[in-house]
């Protein structure tokens, strides 16, 4: 891989500043319906990513064809593109050379595991559910890219990762679903899933719409991913901040004093490399800490618009010019909540020492069709999924039929707005890019459900 970034470094030469991206995935998925694997899917292959910037112009090509002929031609090809391109000032220039922290966390079984290995999860997932329907998917990927620039940056990285998201399905049509991303395949529990999901989707039937009102909430980890990838995306994005349509305000205390809230490549659970398209170096970045918001993400376009010696913080993604810096790794850090087993629907024992508390509110798995009506205040509508129940004097008391809401995100977790945080982070996959956000369950003060399953 480095040999092949080199030469297309060298087909640039001294035309221009160049950077180029060498990325070699190998993802396999095993997917299955009505309890029966039905595909298993492998996609390999080499990609190359040149960015050139010619007489203050820019322009970017990708190519999977790595023979001699066909770079020379590629490289003549967008630097051709990059002189009838229109000026670009804003450009922040290429990163020089510097060290990474890791070179990734990659486990070796998991990138050459094949279907059998995946099958055995999913069966283990399906004999676990108990004679419920299932369906889902169980994937693995490997990962290696190389990073090389005109300015003198050149490094390589690994990773490797695994996940399951599945549900399970009741004779009333009700479901339950559980999901699991992490480093390697063999930190995944399929039996431990299907059980899951299998008690969710079991507790589910018979629901009773509820009406609608504020209400205190516990959500599972599931939820709490909408939440953080709303809060990263649209609050603590730079490009969002510079044009004036984000809440941000660092150094003040916007959210509650429980809530430390960081982007973290260097866990040792993180799916991802160790530095981001423009070859900056990643590294643990607080967003919140006890409360206090931090500075925003940036990738060096964003941090050279930001100026007074703002600097890139290894957040640059292929779709930066467009929507902005973006967090692959987030992590909102465990609280101290004791855990109580109550069984049923809760996922697990830190969850429930949340639902002991609670006099009267839900319990909230999944959410979904989520949509910001308001980026500045990310007020946010969606529905429920996969199970919602009624909590009354700490006891789940019945099964209720699915809520749409609109709540600001951050509002949520203003200060006083958290009532406690679970002690155990669950690891979810993304499904807009290989990473994980790393969650515990929340309890929160008040929640607005504005419609019922009627309306």
């Amino acid at each position: 891989m480095t040999e092949l970034v080199e030469r297309v470094l060298g087909l640039v030469g001294g035309r221009g500043e160049a950077d180029v991206v060498a990325d070699r995935t190998n993802l396999e998925l095993t997917r299955f319906a009505n309890s029966f694997i039905h595909q298993n899917v492998s996609d390999s292959g080499t990609r190359l990513r040149l960015r050139v910037h010619v007489d203050g112009r820019t322009a970017t090509g990708t190519t999977t064809r790595t023979d001699s002929e066909s770079l020379a031609a590629f490289v003549e090809q967008t630097i051709a593109q990059a002189k009838v391109c229109p000026p670009d000032p804003g450009w922040p220039g290429l990163a020089g050379p510097a060290p990474l922290p890791s070179a990734g966390n990659s486990d070796p079984e998991t990138v050459s595991a094949g279907p059998d290995a995946r099958a055995r999860q999913v069966r283990a997932f399906v004999d676990a559910a108990g004679g419920l329907v299932t369906a889902g998917y169980c994937r693995t990927v490997g990962q290696q890219v190389t990073y090389g620039s005109t300015a003198g940056q050149l490094v390589t990285g690994t990773s490797s990762s695994a996940a399951m998201d599945a549900i399970a399905r009741a004779v009333s049509g009700a479901d339950g679903v559980a999901r699991w991303s992490g480093v390697s395949l063999s930190g995944l529990d399929g039996a431990r899933l299907g059980a899951i999901a299998a008690a969710k989707a079991r507790a589910s039937e018979g629901a009773t719409e509820l009406e609608p009102g504020r209400y205190e909430v516990v959500l599972e980890p599931a939820a709490v991913l909408d939440v953080l990838g709303f809060l990263s995306s649209y609050g603590f994005n730079g490009k969002a901040v510079a044009e004036g349509r984000s809440f941000l305000r660092p150094g003040e205390r916007q959210f509650d004093p429980s809530i430390t809230l960081a982007d973290d490549p260097e866990d040792p659970e993180a799916v991802g490399l160790p530095f981001d398209v423009e070859g900056t170096p990643k590294r643990r970045l607080e967003l919140v800490t006890a409360g206090v918001s931090q500075g925003p993400i940036h990738d060096r376009r964003t941090a050279y618009a930001a100026g007074a010696g703002a600097t890139s913080t290894g957040h640059g993604n292929e779709e930066s010019s467009r929507w902005g810096p973006a967090a692959a790794n987030l992590l909102l850090e465990p609280g101290t909540t004791p855990a109580k087993a109550v069984g049923g629907p809760v996922a697990s024992d830190a969850v429930g020492g949340l639902v002991g508390g609670v006099e009267r509110g839900l319990l909230v798995t999944d959410f979904w069709y989520t949509r910001v009506l308001d980026p500045r205040s990310v007020a946010v509508t969606g529905l429920t999924r996969n199970g919602v129940w009624l909590i009354e004097d700490g006891v789940i008391t019945r099964p209720v039929r699915n809520m749409r809401f609109t709540q600001s995100y951050p509002e949520a977790l203003a200060p006083g707005s958290v009532l406690g945080i679970g002690s155990e982070a669950v690891s979810l996959p993304l499904n807009w890019a290989l990473g994980t956000v790393r969650a515990p369950a929340l309890r929160l003060a008040s929640w607005n459900f504005t419609g019922g399953a009627s309306g």
